[in-house]
């Protein structure tokens, strides 16, 4: 027996066009996760998160006819979401300071860190693995939002280097310069905060 035809995404937008509603909650569904956890991450805060899920896929929908079908739908909601991430960060800090870092540990399994080509110790305690996320998550705060976003979108978006050039517009050299800039500037963070605290334990030990 044949599978089922699944239509894509670009064809899902020509049925919403022709006015298929339900073509349109189809495209909500299928990207609902990966939509989220990337802005989940991006923001640091899930009410945040929600908000900006909804505004991007309303802006979807009132753009929807100025959408070019030959191109791919996916980068084109990231980089509406995206830019409505940032705009809601933006607004975020002018009201108060917020951590722009997103929870690191993955549910049931690794840390942010774990995708990271750097070299960490291991953990032996719940309260060592804590205290590293915390850490990670400082680490992180550190980035530049444009840094955030393309480590974001490589490491948990799994996307390409054509894919990331897509979504922001940009050569796949430049991809590449910043990915490696971003993860430069992580693990320049991640050495300052391990000196810092090594430091700190150093004097108390002093004290003590």
């Amino acid at each position: 027996m044949a599978e089922a035809y699944v239509r894509t995404d670009e064809e899902l937008v020509e049925d919403v066009l022709d006015g298929d509603v339900a073509a349109f909650r189809g495209l909500i569904e299928r990207h609902h996760d990966a939509l989220f956890r990337f802005l989940f991450r991006l923001t640091g805060n899930r009410q945040m998160a929600e908000d900006v899920f909804q505004d991007a896929f309303l802006q979807v929908h009132q753009s929807l006819d100025t959408f070019d079908s030959s191109r791919r739908f996916k980068p084109w909601l990231f980089t509406i979401a995206a830019n409505k991430g940032r705009d809601a960060l933006r607004k975020a800090n002018r009201r108060k300071t917020v951590s722009l870092s997103a929870p690191v540990v993955e549910e049931g399994g690794k840390s942010f860190v774990d995708l990271m080509e750097i070299d960490l110790p291991d953990v032996s305690s719940p309260m060592e693995e804590a205290e590293r996320s915390a850490k990670v998550q400082r680490a992180i705060d550190e980035l530049s939002p444009r840094l955030r976003e393309i480590l974001l979108m490589a490491y948990f978006q799994k996307m390409t280097y054509a894919q990331i050039a897509e979504l922001f517009g940009i050569p796949i050299g430049t991809v590449k310069s910043r990915l490696h800039s971003a993860v430069a500037a992580f693990a320049k963070a991640w050495q300052e905060l391990n000196e810092k605290k090594s430091e700190n334990d150093h004097a108390a030990e002093s004290s003590g």
